[in-house]
Protein backbone atom coordinates (compact mmCIF):
# COMPACT_ATOMS: atom_id res chain seq x y z
CA UNK A 1 0.00 0.00 0.00
CA UNK A 2 1.29 3.63 -0.96
CA UNK A 3 0.73 6.11 1.59
CA UNK A 4 1.44 10.00 0.88
CA UNK A 5 1.77 12.57 3.85
CA UNK A 6 1.92 16.29 2.94
CA UNK A 7 3.04 17.52 6.33
CA UNK A 8 5.80 20.39 7.02
CA UNK A 9 7.27 18.38 9.77
CA UNK A 10 8.50 15.22 8.08
CA UNK A 11 11.12 14.45 10.35
CA UNK A 12 7.96 14.03 12.94
CA UNK A 13 7.52 10.80 11.26
CA UNK A 14 11.03 9.10 11.44
CA UNK A 15 10.78 7.11 14.22
CA UNK A 16 7.04 5.98 14.49
CA UNK A 17 7.34 4.90 11.08
CA UNK A 18 10.69 2.90 11.59
CA UNK A 19 9.84 1.32 15.10
CA UNK A 20 7.38 -1.99 15.56
CA UNK A 21 5.15 -2.97 13.18
CA UNK A 22 5.41 -0.19 10.99
CA UNK A 23 8.90 -0.42 10.21
CA UNK A 24 8.49 -4.15 9.67
CA UNK A 25 6.08 -4.00 7.24
CA UNK A 26 8.00 -0.77 5.05
CA UNK A 27 10.93 -3.16 5.65
CA UNK A 28 8.63 -6.28 3.73
CA UNK A 29 7.47 -3.90 1.08
CA UNK A 30 4.03 -3.92 2.50
CA UNK A 31 4.26 -0.21 3.40
CA UNK A 32 5.17 2.71 1.12
CA UNK A 33 4.74 6.06 3.05
CA UNK A 34 6.40 8.82 0.94
CA UNK A 35 6.85 12.26 2.39
CA UNK A 36 6.13 15.53 1.11
CA UNK A 37 6.58 18.83 2.99
CA UNK A 38 4.77 21.81 0.80
CA UNK A 39 8.03 24.03 2.29
CA UNK A 40 9.51 22.81 -1.32
CA UNK A 41 6.82 24.29 -3.29
CA UNK A 42 6.97 27.77 -1.87
CA UNK A 43 8.49 30.33 -4.13
CA UNK A 44 9.55 33.03 -1.42
CA UNK A 45 13.18 33.14 0.44
CA UNK A 46 11.28 32.41 3.89
CA UNK A 47 9.33 29.70 2.45
CA UNK A 48 5.94 30.70 4.05
CA UNK A 49 3.26 28.45 4.06
CA UNK A 50 1.24 30.39 6.21
CA UNK A 51 -0.57 33.79 6.24
CA UNK A 52 -3.30 35.05 8.23
CA UNK A 53 -7.11 34.85 7.74
CA UNK A 54 -8.80 37.60 6.00
CA UNK A 55 -11.97 38.71 8.22
CA UNK A 56 -9.41 38.88 11.06
CA UNK A 57 -8.94 36.37 14.04
CA UNK A 58 -6.21 34.40 16.10
CA UNK A 59 -2.89 32.21 14.56
CA UNK A 60 -2.30 32.39 10.88
CA UNK A 61 -3.91 30.12 8.42
CA UNK A 62 -2.26 27.27 5.76
CA UNK A 63 -1.81 29.36 2.51
CA UNK A 64 -3.77 27.29 -1.14
CA UNK A 65 -1.12 28.06 -2.86
CA UNK A 66 1.67 25.94 -1.78
CA UNK A 67 -0.71 22.99 -0.68
CA UNK A 68 -1.96 23.27 -4.55
CA UNK A 69 1.33 22.74 -5.67
CA UNK A 70 2.68 20.06 -3.61
CA UNK A 71 -0.16 18.12 -4.87
CA UNK A 72 -0.03 18.52 -8.31
CA UNK A 73 3.44 17.82 -8.49
CA UNK A 74 3.48 14.27 -6.47
CA UNK A 75 0.00 13.27 -8.03
CA UNK A 76 -0.53 11.08 -5.03
CA UNK A 77 -2.87 8.23 -4.13
CA UNK A 78 -6.21 8.77 -4.06
CA UNK A 79 -7.88 9.45 -2.49
CA UNK A 80 -6.74 12.64 -0.48
CA UNK A 81 -7.64 13.39 3.13
CA UNK A 82 -7.35 16.44 4.90
CA UNK A 83 -6.91 15.41 8.71
CA UNK A 84 -9.37 17.64 10.43
CA UNK A 85 -11.62 18.26 13.73
CA UNK A 86 -14.59 18.85 10.96
CA UNK A 87 -13.69 15.25 8.91
CA UNK A 88 -15.77 11.98 8.98
CA UNK A 89 -15.15 10.44 12.50
CA UNK A 90 -11.96 8.03 12.04
CA UNK A 91 -13.13 4.53 13.17
CA UNK A 92 -12.13 0.53 12.73
CA UNK A 93 -15.01 0.52 9.94
CA UNK A 94 -13.24 3.42 7.72
CA UNK A 95 -9.92 1.68 9.06
CA UNK A 96 -11.19 -1.68 7.18
CA UNK A 97 -12.39 0.79 4.08
CA UNK A 98 -9.37 2.40 3.97
CA UNK A 99 -7.29 -1.40 3.99
CA UNK A 100 -9.30 -2.37 1.13
CA UNK A 101 -7.61 0.67 -1.11
CA UNK A 102 -4.09 0.24 -3.35
CA UNK A 103 -3.21 3.69 -1.53
CA UNK A 104 -4.31 6.73 -0.20
CA UNK A 105 -3.11 10.27 0.96
CA UNK A 106 -3.40 12.47 4.29
CA UNK A 107 -3.04 16.25 4.37
CA UNK A 108 -1.62 17.28 7.94
CA UNK A 109 -2.88 21.06 8.53
CA UNK A 110 -0.90 23.47 11.18
CA UNK A 111 -1.84 26.43 12.58
CA UNK A 112 -5.43 27.47 13.00
CA UNK A 113 -6.22 25.00 10.05
CA UNK A 114 -6.12 25.76 6.19
CA UNK A 115 -7.65 27.56 3.78
CA UNK A 116 -11.22 26.33 2.75
CA UNK A 117 -10.27 26.29 -1.07
CA UNK A 118 -8.26 22.88 0.09
CA UNK A 119 -10.79 21.24 1.46
CA UNK A 120 -13.00 21.87 -1.29
CA UNK A 121 -11.28 21.71 -4.32
CA UNK A 122 -7.87 20.02 -3.48
CA UNK A 123 -9.08 16.83 -0.78
CA UNK A 124 -11.16 14.02 -1.73
CA UNK A 125 -12.41 14.01 2.19
CA UNK A 126 -11.70 15.13 5.79
CA UNK A 127 -10.98 12.65 8.54
CA UNK A 128 -11.03 13.22 12.26
CA UNK A 129 -9.78 11.30 14.91
CA UNK A 130 -11.37 12.44 17.79
CA UNK A 131 -13.08 15.16 19.02
CA UNK A 132 -9.63 17.39 20.45
CA UNK A 133 -7.49 19.72 19.09
CA UNK A 134 -4.23 18.76 17.98
CA UNK A 135 -0.99 21.04 17.11
CA UNK A 136 -1.21 19.67 13.88
CA UNK A 137 -2.20 16.47 11.38
CA UNK A 138 1.11 14.54 12.11
CA UNK A 139 -0.32 12.85 15.14
CA UNK A 140 -3.48 11.95 13.19
CA UNK A 141 -2.13 10.85 10.38
CA UNK A 142 0.12 8.14 12.64
CA UNK A 143 -3.53 6.89 14.29
CA UNK A 144 -4.93 6.52 10.41
CA UNK A 145 -1.67 4.91 9.17
CA UNK A 146 -1.46 2.65 11.72
CA UNK A 147 -4.84 1.26 12.29
CA UNK A 148 -4.81 0.85 8.31
CA UNK A 149 -1.66 -0.87 8.43
CA UNK A 150 -2.65 -3.68 10.74
CA UNK A 151 -5.60 -4.83 8.43
CA UNK A 152 -3.26 -5.58 5.47
CA UNK A 153 -2.58 -8.90 4.63
CA UNK A 154 0.65 -10.53 6.18
CA UNK A 155 1.33 -7.22 8.10
CA UNK A 156 0.30 -8.70 11.47
CA UNK A 157 1.83 -12.09 12.73
CA UNK A 158 -1.26 -13.57 13.85
CA UNK A 159 -3.68 -13.00 11.01
CA UNK A 160 -6.82 -13.67 14.00
CA UNK A 161 -5.87 -11.26 15.74
CA UNK A 162 -7.83 -8.34 13.97
CA UNK A 163 -11.01 -9.94 14.07
CA UNK A 164 -11.04 -10.71 17.58
CA UNK A 165 -9.52 -6.95 18.70
CA UNK A 166 -11.69 -4.04 20.24
CA UNK A 167 -14.37 -2.82 17.38
CA UNK A 168 -14.17 -5.63 15.13
CA UNK A 169 -17.69 -6.78 15.88
CA UNK A 170 -18.84 -3.30 17.31
CA UNK A 171 -17.82 -4.01 20.58
CA UNK A 172 -14.53 -3.74 23.13
CA UNK A 173 -12.35 -6.66 23.26
CA UNK A 174 -12.73 -9.07 25.97
CA UNK A 175 -9.88 -8.82 29.01
CA UNK A 176 -6.41 -11.26 28.49
CA UNK A 177 -5.14 -13.03 30.99
CA UNK A 178 -1.07 -14.66 30.29
CA UNK A 179 0.82 -16.22 33.06
CA UNK A 180 1.29 -16.80 35.74
CA UNK A 181 -2.36 -18.22 37.04
CA UNK A 182 -1.71 -16.24 40.36
CA UNK A 183 -0.17 -13.16 40.26
CA UNK A 184 -0.43 -11.44 44.48
CA UNK A 185 -3.86 -13.12 45.39
CA UNK A 186 -5.02 -12.14 42.10
CA UNK A 187 -6.26 -15.29 39.59
CA UNK A 188 -7.34 -16.03 36.44
CA UNK A 189 -10.73 -16.95 35.86
CA UNK A 190 -10.84 -21.05 36.11
CA UNK A 191 -12.33 -21.36 32.90
CA UNK A 192 -9.78 -19.76 30.39
CA UNK A 193 -7.71 -22.58 32.41
CA UNK A 194 -10.65 -25.33 31.70
CA UNK A 195 -9.47 -26.02 28.50
CA UNK A 196 -13.08 -26.09 27.42
CA UNK A 197 -13.03 -24.03 24.11
CA UNK A 198 -16.21 -23.63 23.52
CA UNK A 199 -16.98 -22.21 27.06
CA UNK A 200 -14.00 -19.82 26.48
CA UNK A 201 -15.62 -18.62 23.52
CA UNK A 202 -18.75 -17.90 24.75
CA UNK A 203 -17.03 -16.44 28.17
CA UNK A 204 -15.18 -14.03 25.89
CA UNK A 205 -18.12 -12.95 23.77
CA UNK A 206 -20.01 -12.24 27.05
CA UNK A 207 -17.03 -10.63 28.60
CA UNK A 208 -17.01 -8.06 25.42
CA UNK A 209 -20.90 -7.71 25.70
CA UNK A 210 -20.15 -7.08 29.42
CA UNK A 211 -16.98 -4.24 28.62
CA UNK A 212 -19.15 -2.32 25.56
CA UNK A 213 -22.14 -2.10 28.06
CA UNK A 214 -20.11 -0.74 30.88
CA UNK A 215 -17.78 1.39 29.21
CA UNK A 216 -19.23 2.60 25.73
CA UNK A 217 -22.61 1.43 25.60
CA UNK A 218 -22.71 3.80 22.61
CA UNK A 219 -21.55 1.24 20.89
CA UNK A 220 -23.93 -1.04 22.06
CA UNK A 221 -26.90 0.87 21.04
CA UNK A 222 -24.96 1.57 17.70
CA UNK A 223 -24.90 -2.18 16.83
CA UNK A 224 -27.76 -3.73 18.87
CA UNK A 225 -28.41 -7.08 20.66
CA UNK A 226 -29.10 -10.59 19.46
CA UNK A 227 -31.32 -12.29 21.29
CA UNK A 228 -29.04 -15.04 22.39
CA UNK A 229 -26.00 -11.89 23.39
CA UNK A 230 -28.80 -11.08 25.32
CA UNK A 231 -29.26 -13.99 27.29
CA UNK A 232 -25.42 -13.85 27.82
CA UNK A 233 -25.66 -11.08 29.56
CA UNK A 234 -28.16 -12.02 31.70
CA UNK A 235 -26.25 -15.38 32.80
CA UNK A 236 -23.73 -12.98 33.44
CA UNK A 237 -25.21 -11.14 36.70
Amino acid sequence: MQVDVFTIFPGFFDSPLSASLLGRARERGLLDIRLHDPRDWTTDRHRAVDDTPFGGGAGMVMMPEPLFAAVEAVAPARPLFLLSAAGRPFDQAVAGELAELEGFSLLCGRYEGVDQRVADHLCDGELSVGDYVLAGGEAAALVVIEAVTRLLPEVMGNEASAGEESFADGLVEYPQYTRPASFRGFEVPEILRSGDHARIARWRHAEALRRTRDRRPDLLERRGLSDAERTMLEDER
